[in-house]
Protein backbone atom coordinates (compact mmCIF):
# COMPACT_ATOMS: atom_id res chain seq x y z
CA UNK A 1 0.00 0.00 0.00
CA UNK A 2 1.42 3.44 -0.75
CA UNK A 3 -0.02 6.67 0.43
CA UNK A 4 0.33 10.17 -0.91
CA UNK A 5 2.34 12.58 -0.27
CA UNK A 6 1.27 16.08 -0.65
CA UNK A 7 3.94 18.47 -2.13
CA UNK A 8 4.35 21.58 -0.54
CA UNK A 9 3.50 24.78 -2.49
CA UNK A 10 5.62 28.10 -2.51
CA UNK A 11 3.54 31.53 -1.00
CA UNK A 12 2.91 32.70 -4.91
CA UNK A 13 1.69 29.38 -5.81
CA UNK A 14 -0.49 28.84 -3.22
CA UNK A 15 -1.80 32.06 -3.87
CA UNK A 16 -2.32 31.64 -7.35
CA UNK A 17 -4.36 28.42 -6.50
CA UNK A 18 -6.61 29.88 -4.15
CA UNK A 19 -7.29 32.35 -6.39
CA UNK A 20 -8.00 29.76 -9.30
CA UNK A 21 -10.40 27.83 -6.69
CA UNK A 22 -12.50 31.11 -5.55
CA UNK A 23 -12.91 31.68 -9.00
CA UNK A 24 -14.23 28.46 -10.11
CA UNK A 25 -16.69 28.39 -6.64
CA UNK A 26 -17.67 32.19 -7.56
CA UNK A 27 -18.50 31.36 -10.95
CA UNK A 28 -21.19 28.43 -9.96
CA UNK A 29 -22.15 30.74 -7.29
CA UNK A 30 -22.44 34.72 -6.18
CA UNK A 31 -19.12 35.24 -4.15
CA UNK A 32 -21.28 36.02 -0.66
CA UNK A 33 -22.54 32.75 -0.66
CA UNK A 34 -19.37 31.26 -0.90
CA UNK A 35 -17.15 30.60 2.49
CA UNK A 36 -13.55 30.61 3.62
CA UNK A 37 -14.68 27.13 4.60
CA UNK A 38 -15.55 25.50 1.31
CA UNK A 39 -12.68 27.51 -0.37
CA UNK A 40 -10.13 25.77 1.83
CA UNK A 41 -11.53 22.68 1.60
CA UNK A 42 -12.03 22.74 -2.27
CA UNK A 43 -8.27 23.80 -1.96
CA UNK A 44 -7.25 20.90 0.01
CA UNK A 45 -6.17 23.10 2.94
CA UNK A 46 -6.80 23.87 6.34
CA UNK A 47 -8.98 27.31 7.03
CA UNK A 48 -5.76 28.92 8.95
CA UNK A 49 -3.98 28.41 6.79
CA UNK A 50 -5.76 30.48 3.85
CA UNK A 51 -5.85 33.11 6.13
CA UNK A 52 -2.19 32.79 6.31
CA UNK A 53 -2.11 33.94 2.27
CA UNK A 54 -5.12 36.20 2.67
CA UNK A 55 -5.66 38.29 5.74
CA UNK A 56 -9.55 37.96 5.10
CA UNK A 57 -12.48 37.10 2.60
CA UNK A 58 -12.39 40.02 0.93
CA UNK A 59 -8.60 40.37 0.45
CA UNK A 60 -8.88 36.83 -1.77
CA UNK A 61 -12.25 37.97 -3.08
CA UNK A 62 -10.38 41.43 -4.25
CA UNK A 63 -7.68 38.92 -5.48
CA UNK A 64 -9.74 36.71 -7.40
CA UNK A 65 -11.75 39.65 -9.27
CA UNK A 66 -8.63 41.34 -10.64
CA UNK A 67 -7.91 38.22 -12.04
CA UNK A 68 -11.33 37.72 -13.61
CA UNK A 69 -10.90 41.81 -14.72
CA UNK A 70 -7.46 40.94 -16.56
CA UNK A 71 -8.71 37.91 -18.13
CA UNK A 72 -12.78 40.38 -19.20
CA UNK A 73 -10.42 43.07 -19.94
CA UNK A 74 -8.45 40.50 -22.78
CA UNK A 75 -11.86 39.27 -24.35
CA UNK A 76 -11.84 42.73 -25.83
CA UNK A 77 -7.86 42.14 -27.73
CA UNK A 78 -8.30 41.49 -31.16
CA UNK A 79 -5.80 41.81 -33.88
CA UNK A 80 -6.88 45.41 -36.08
CA UNK A 81 -7.12 43.50 -39.18
CA UNK A 82 -10.33 43.61 -41.57
CA UNK A 83 -13.83 45.10 -41.11
CA UNK A 84 -14.65 46.67 -38.18
CA UNK A 85 -18.38 44.66 -37.60
CA UNK A 86 -16.25 41.52 -37.84
CA UNK A 87 -14.19 42.62 -35.09
CA UNK A 88 -16.92 43.49 -32.78
CA UNK A 89 -18.32 40.00 -33.45
CA UNK A 90 -15.45 38.18 -32.54
CA UNK A 91 -14.87 40.10 -29.48
CA UNK A 92 -18.76 39.76 -28.54
CA UNK A 93 -18.51 36.25 -28.86
CA UNK A 94 -15.60 35.98 -26.30
CA UNK A 95 -17.26 38.57 -23.82
CA UNK A 96 -20.24 36.12 -24.06
CA UNK A 97 -18.20 33.47 -23.54
CA UNK A 98 -16.69 34.69 -20.66
CA UNK A 99 -20.29 35.83 -19.34
CA UNK A 100 -21.16 32.54 -19.83
CA UNK A 101 -18.26 30.79 -17.98
CA UNK A 102 -18.34 33.10 -14.82
CA UNK A 103 -21.84 34.16 -14.37
CA UNK A 104 -22.30 34.60 -10.92
CA UNK A 105 -18.55 35.85 -10.70
CA UNK A 106 -19.42 38.43 -13.72
CA UNK A 107 -22.32 39.63 -11.43
CA UNK A 108 -20.37 40.00 -8.54
CA UNK A 109 -17.33 41.72 -10.59
CA UNK A 110 -19.66 44.29 -12.47
CA UNK A 111 -22.34 44.71 -9.23
CA UNK A 112 -19.64 45.06 -6.54
CA UNK A 113 -20.82 41.62 -5.06
CA UNK A 114 -19.48 41.86 -1.12
CA UNK A 115 -16.86 44.40 -1.49
CA UNK A 116 -19.97 46.81 -3.18
CA UNK A 117 -18.19 50.79 -2.29
CA UNK A 118 -14.76 49.33 -2.14
CA UNK A 119 -12.21 51.41 -4.12
CA UNK A 120 -10.21 48.64 -5.20
CA UNK A 121 -12.92 46.69 -5.86
CA UNK A 122 -14.53 49.90 -7.99
CA UNK A 123 -11.07 50.53 -9.62
CA UNK A 124 -11.27 47.19 -11.31
CA UNK A 125 -14.25 47.33 -12.83
CA UNK A 126 -13.22 50.55 -13.96
CA UNK A 127 -10.29 49.36 -15.23
CA UNK A 128 -12.32 46.68 -17.47
CA UNK A 129 -14.44 49.43 -18.91
CA UNK A 130 -11.09 51.98 -19.53
CA UNK A 131 -9.45 48.70 -21.42
CA UNK A 132 -12.89 47.92 -23.63
CA UNK A 133 -12.92 51.93 -24.37
CA UNK A 134 -9.05 51.97 -25.16
CA UNK A 135 -9.07 48.71 -27.90
CA UNK A 136 -12.64 50.17 -29.51
CA UNK A 137 -10.74 53.59 -29.95
CA UNK A 138 -7.37 51.60 -31.36
CA UNK A 139 -9.82 49.71 -33.71
CA UNK A 140 -11.17 52.99 -35.21
CA UNK A 141 -7.89 54.75 -35.27
CA UNK A 142 -8.93 57.45 -33.23
CA UNK A 143 -6.09 58.85 -30.98
CA UNK A 144 -8.12 61.91 -29.50
CA UNK A 145 -11.92 60.97 -29.39
CA UNK A 146 -14.49 63.84 -29.87
CA UNK A 147 -17.09 64.00 -26.97
CA UNK A 148 -19.57 62.32 -29.40
CA UNK A 149 -17.38 59.58 -30.40
CA UNK A 150 -16.21 59.04 -26.52
CA UNK A 151 -20.35 58.97 -25.47
CA UNK A 152 -20.91 56.35 -28.51
CA UNK A 153 -17.99 53.97 -27.11
CA UNK A 154 -18.60 54.22 -23.18
CA UNK A 155 -22.25 54.11 -23.63
CA UNK A 156 -21.65 51.27 -25.99
CA UNK A 157 -19.76 49.40 -23.31
CA UNK A 158 -22.47 50.36 -20.56
CA UNK A 159 -24.76 48.79 -23.01
CA UNK A 160 -22.73 45.18 -23.68
CA UNK A 161 -22.61 44.72 -19.96
CA UNK A 162 -26.13 45.97 -19.14
CA UNK A 163 -26.99 43.19 -21.80
CA UNK A 164 -25.30 40.42 -20.58
CA UNK A 165 -26.11 41.15 -16.79
CA UNK A 166 -29.47 41.02 -17.98
CA UNK A 167 -29.23 37.73 -20.30
CA UNK A 168 -27.55 35.91 -16.90
CA UNK A 169 -31.46 36.16 -15.47
CA UNK A 170 -32.78 33.19 -17.35
CA UNK A 171 -31.10 33.20 -20.87
CA UNK A 172 -34.34 33.82 -22.24
CA UNK A 173 -32.66 35.16 -25.62
CA UNK A 174 -30.41 33.17 -27.06
CA UNK A 175 -27.08 34.63 -26.98
CA UNK A 176 -26.00 34.60 -30.38
CA UNK A 177 -28.48 36.62 -31.08
CA UNK A 178 -27.72 39.25 -28.25
CA UNK A 179 -24.02 39.05 -29.73
CA UNK A 180 -25.18 40.22 -33.08
CA UNK A 181 -27.98 42.50 -31.84
CA UNK A 182 -24.96 44.18 -29.66
CA UNK A 183 -22.47 44.93 -32.64
CA UNK A 184 -25.70 46.18 -34.56
CA UNK A 185 -25.81 48.56 -31.59
CA UNK A 186 -22.79 49.68 -32.18
CA UNK A 187 -23.70 50.55 -35.62
CA UNK A 188 -26.97 52.85 -34.80
CA UNK A 189 -25.42 54.36 -31.40
CA UNK A 190 -22.71 55.53 -34.30
CA UNK A 191 -25.37 56.28 -37.23
CA UNK A 192 -27.54 58.46 -34.81
CA UNK A 193 -24.47 60.20 -33.19
CA UNK A 194 -23.54 60.98 -37.00
CA UNK A 195 -26.67 62.60 -37.85
CA UNK A 196 -25.99 65.33 -35.38
CA UNK A 197 -21.99 65.33 -36.22
CA UNK A 198 -20.18 65.95 -39.40
CA UNK A 199 -17.05 64.32 -37.89
CA UNK A 200 -18.72 61.22 -37.02
CA UNK A 201 -20.60 61.48 -40.03
CA UNK A 202 -16.98 61.10 -41.93
CA UNK A 203 -15.94 58.31 -39.31
CA UNK A 204 -19.24 55.54 -40.22
CA UNK A 205 -18.74 56.75 -43.79
CA UNK A 206 -15.29 55.17 -43.06
CA UNK A 207 -16.35 52.53 -41.32
CA UNK A 208 -19.53 51.31 -43.80
CA UNK A 209 -16.96 51.78 -47.12
CA UNK A 210 -15.08 48.65 -45.78
CA UNK A 211 -17.96 46.51 -44.76
CA UNK A 212 -18.54 43.69 -47.32
CA UNK A 213 -22.00 43.04 -48.23
CA UNK A 214 -22.19 39.95 -45.93
CA UNK A 215 -21.02 42.02 -42.83
CA UNK A 216 -23.09 42.77 -39.55
CA UNK A 217 -23.26 46.26 -40.52
CA UNK A 218 -24.61 45.77 -43.75
CA UNK A 219 -27.22 43.06 -41.97
CA UNK A 220 -28.43 45.96 -39.63
CA UNK A 221 -28.87 48.34 -43.25
CA UNK A 222 -30.93 45.21 -44.90
CA UNK A 223 -32.97 44.52 -41.83
CA UNK A 224 -33.63 48.48 -41.17
CA UNK A 225 -34.76 48.73 -45.05
CA UNK A 226 -37.17 46.28 -44.88
CA UNK A 227 -39.27 47.91 -41.97
CA UNK A 228 -39.48 51.46 -43.79
CA UNK A 229 -42.99 51.66 -45.33
CA UNK A 230 -42.73 51.12 -49.38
Amino acid sequence: MTTGVRRRMGVEERRRQLIEVALELFSHRSPDEVSIDEIAAAAGISRPLVYHYFPGKLSLYEAALKRAAEDLAERFEEPQDGPLGARLQRVMVRFFDFVDEHGPGFSALMRGGPAVGSSATNALIDSVRQAAYVQILAHLKVAAPSPRLELVVRSWISLAEATALIWLDGRRIPREELQLQLVHDFAALAAVSAAYDAEMAALLRHILADEPVDGPFTDLINRLAALVPA
